[in-house]
């Protein structure tokens, strides 16, 4: 009896002892595990990347501006809708017979000049005011009222102006006030028209974006006009883009490395 009661003590003391190291065991497995686990856990990470990319600054940059409800209350609607009126059926027909019919004016008065007169001093002159003039008639056409702060750019060699991008009408907006040989996309339809019609006769400068080629080309021959022709000033849009009225983005190097004097111009619609 003594040696069998002793025998079970130690069957229980060992039993004991390996549930305890089972136990240590499984919990240092747990441990293991969850360690791992939260090693592994990335969702919060996620969570912020999300958060980040819903309030990213860059995409601010292309978010079209939200304009405010200010008509719809009783004393302002009935003004309002008259001033619809108005602008729809008055001034938007007198607005487009103006532009139109001024529009096709001087582009005949440019094919001539083009055409008929000798290459000089005179035939550079009338071309640059006709420039103008088409932009001024387009600006009118919206009855833009423009201010300028600062020296208005004149041409001269060694010089590129480079100006923040809102939209297609930044060159007429700046061309009113001294017409511009710009860096440009080419594109295809009516806009191609007056690239190849009007605006090649003053040295703009196209680029194709889909060919990674035409990069180089296009960096040689912005350095070639700044450094030899001093005709029309360059205007450069180093952003790329379009940006809403709220934002400028990084711009691109290249406009920067043309061994020049850079001048800045920066653009503000109301």
């Amino acid at each position: 009896d003594f040696n069998n009661t002793s025998q079970n003590k130690v069957a229980d003391e060992i039993a004991e002892t390996l549930r305890k190291e089972e136990k240590i065991r499984v919990s240092g497995n747990a441990c293991a595990h969850g360690l791992l686990r939260d090693v592994l856990d990335i969702s919060s990470t996620l969570e912020e990347g999300a958060a980040a990319i819903v309030d990213d600054s860059f995409t601010r940059c292309f978010n079209k501006a939200s304009l405010g409800n200010w008509n719809f209350n009783a004393y302002l609607l009935p003004f309002w809708v008259l001033g619809v009126l108005l602008r729809y059926f008055v001034l938007f027909p007198l607005r487009l017979a103006w532009l139109l019919a001024s529009f096709v004016v001087l582009n005949i008065l440019f094919a001539l000049s083009r055409l008929l007169m000798p290459k000089g001093a005179l035939k550079l002159r009338v071309e640059r005011k006709l420039v103008q003039l088409i932009a001024v008639c387009w600006v009118a056409s919206w009855s833009a009222v423009i201010i300028c702060h600062g020296p208005k750019p004149t041409p001269s060699k060694g010089r590129v102006w480079v100006s923040n991008h809102t939209s297609m009408i930044d060159w007429l907006v700046l061309s009113q006030v001294t017409p511009f040989a710009a860096v440009m996309q080419k594109h295809p339809g009516w806009l191609g028209l007056v690239q190849t019609f009007i605006m090649d006769g003053f040295g703009c400068i196209y680029f194709n974006r889909k060919d990674a080629k035409d990069r180089d080309k296009v960096a040689r021959t912005i350095k070639e006009y700044v450094k030899n022709d001093g005709r029309f000033p360059l205007l450069i849009f180093p952003e790329g883009t379009c940006v809403n009225n709220q934002y400028s983005t990084m711009f691109k190097k290249g406009a920067f490395d043309l061994d020049c004097a850079v001048c800045p111009i920066a653009v503000k619609y109301n």
